[in-house]
């Protein structure tokens, strides 16, 4: 059982950190008012804090206990999420303000979740390590490169079965053993049929070799390590893991792949999203679909699949400001493009039309910054123009992005434009920050309020 696992597991770990957050408050109330800190509370009025924390740890992804990670990993992860909850829950929760602020029952609060929830998330973690020591819940994993210390994280992967790494063997040009499925460049004809999660590059690999591997490993969302070694001349920002003793070196690691820098994100995303959608969208959509169902017959919004996260496909909203046709998937809108409405055209040169996108990153389908989707033909026309095109995918797409501000904005004419708009992102999701964000966004304003010559 490798995939199917990860699909019902964060569900199943919600619903049971739920119910025990519920058993925790309810046993940290009782004790509180039995030695007159608390005031009786109902069982009802502790149900809105277990939501509470169970969207705290949702949002945080503490389901997502790392195969490698130690109990002091998941203990100071739990941690964040206590002092998040604990401090959601003094400024929301009305019994803690009668008939006055009462500091020690939250810090109790604090305390008690830390222990009783400390020996569930535990628990849980002895549990996940039983099982994937059992072969449940592996990742496929290669080597490239025998000698040095490969053997050495090979026997790592043997002896801690707990980690849940299935080593599939070597690729090297020179060893010959009965663990080495073929030379290198046979690495790259095998990959695929592997199904591989991890690629662990040998310290002393030619660094060409190196990068070939990365920009493979990119384009099919393979995650790369490498032992350390000299071939770690990279303009990467490197991390390190840890397997018991045994440090690798995490070449292909993006600033989103930080939970709390993933977090942050995401609560903006929501918080910015819901208060467009309750602000504006809320009387924007009766408004201009009154006026595109007065100029054509069809429906208000467009709705049109495109590649998202990974790669997968979703369904991206906008204000239809076309009339109906069978070419808006391939046939990107041009001057003067015939299809386009008089009221399209006004929502295309305000980018007004993007707007019912803030649905999209409320849903978790996009972000508010971040590359730009291309339809699913585009995609797949784009792949085969610019090298490493799909790497634009590892995080959610967005409704602007640093390419849209940077001047490639519009139709793509020629094929530079999708280069440059590539490497721009490419340069986001490696060095995204929270103010690179919010730079963007004030430029995208700047750029609707002053430069519409794209938008068309």
């Amino acid at each position: 059982m490798k995939r199917r696992f990860d699909t019902y597991f964060p569900w199943l770990f919600l619903v049971a950190d739920f119910v025990a957050s519920g058993l925790a408050l309810w046993v940290c109330s009782v004790a509180l008012n039995t030695f007159g800190l608390f005031e009786n509370v109902n069982s009802s009025a502790l149900l809105p804090l277990s939501f509470l924390w169970a969207l705290i740890s949702g949002l945080r992804k503490d389901y997502k206990i790392g195969r490698t990670e130690e109990y002091e990993a998941t203990l100071k992860h739990l941690l964040i999420t206590v002092f998040w909850f604990i401090g959601a829950m003094a400024v929301l929760w009305i019994p803690l303000h009668k008939p006055q602020f009462q500091l020690i029952p939250i810090m109790l609060f604090g305390l008690g979740m830390t222990l009783f929830m400390g020996m569930f998330r535990v628990g849980v973690h002895m549990v996940l390590k039983d099982y994937r020591s059992h072969g449940h819940n592996y990742r496929n994993a290669v080597i490239i490169g025998k000698g040095g210390t490969s053997p050495k994280l090979a026997d790592v992967f043997r002896i801690r079965k707990d980690f849940g790494i299935n080593f599939l063997g070597y690729f090297d040009n020179q060893a010959q053993c009965h663990q080495t499925r073929g030379d290198v460049e046979s690495f790259f004809d095998q990959a695929e049929a592997l199904d591989l999660d991890l690629i662990y590059i040998h310290e002393h690999m030619d660094s060409r070799t190196v990068k070939k591997i990365i920009d493979f490993a990119d384009e099919h969302y393979i995650k790369v390590k490498m032992i350390p070694g000299g071939s770690l001349q990279l303009e990467k920002n490197l991390s390190f893991s840890r397997y018991g003793d045994f440090f690798v070196i995490n070449v292909n690691e993006i600033p989103l792949d930080n939970a709390l820098n993933a977090l942050l994100k995401r609560v903006f995303d929501i918080l910015f999203s819901g208060f467009m959608i309750v602000a504006v969208l809320s009387w924007m959509i009766p408004l201009v679909g009154i006026l595109i169902k007065w100029e054509s017959r069809g429906p208000i919004f467009f709705i049109q699949k495109r590649n998202g996260i990974n790669n997968s496909v979703f369904n991206c909203l906008k204000f239809r400001s076309m009339t109906p046709n069978d070419y808006s998937d391939e046939k990107q809108a041009t001057k003067n493009d015939p299809r386009v409405t008089r009221i399209g055209a006004f929502l295309r040169r305000t980018s007004l039309d993007e707007m019912p996108q803030f649905i999209n990153v409320l849903l978790g389908d996009m972000s508010i910054v971040g590359p730009r989707p291309h339809t699913v033909p585009m995609n797949q026309d784009f792949k085969t123009q610019v090298a490493r095109y799909d790497s634009r995918h590892k995080i959610r797409p967005g409704i602007t992005g640093l390419a849209q501000v940077r001047g490639y904005r519009g139709e793509i004419e020629n094929p530079y434009q999708i280069r440059n708009r590539v490497r721009l992102d490419s340069f986001y999701i490696n060095n995204w920050s929270f103010l690179l964000d919010m730079g963007i966004m004030a430029k995208t304003f700047n750029e609707v309020v002053s430069n519409k010559d794209d938008a068309y």
